[in-house]
């Protein structure tokens, strides 16, 4: 089970960092996912960490914008978003999956609840 955390209500070109967690374990040995969903649209990929630490965007759209981390030391996983857009709302999700990323969401082993990011104009 995952952990979302650090979702909420930004003004358009503001910033927030989300944070995934394991609960009761930890994220290293795997790779780990950020998608997003908003009503009445399929879960998409944002962005990816690999269990070595490759990184990958999924989206032209958040490319320089985003950026995904990993704090080794807490077995944690970050999607640092600078330059929010009305359009990035949704609710934003991490998963994960073993070793390698996978722009589908259907290759992901676990999820965790969502949380929702919400920025107006």
């Amino acid at each position: 089970q995952l952990v979302e955390s650090g979702g909420g209500w930004v003004q358009s070109g503001g910033s927030l960092r989300l944070s995934c967690a394991g609960s009761g374990f930890s994220l290293n040995d795997y790779a780990i996912g950020w998608f997003r969903q908003a009503p009445g649209n399929e879960r998409e990929g944002v962005s990816c960490i690999d269990f070595e630490d490759l990184k990958t965007d999924y989206l032209d759209s958040v490319e320089g914008r985003f950026t995904v981390s990993r704090d080794s030391a807490r077995g944690t996983v970050y999607l640092q978003m600078n330059s929010l857009k009305p359009e990035d709302t949704a609710m934003y999700y991490c998963g994960w999956r073993d070793f390698h990323c996978s722009p589908y969401a259907t290759g992901y082993s676990g999820w965790g609840q969502g949380t929702q990011v919400t920025v107006s104009s």
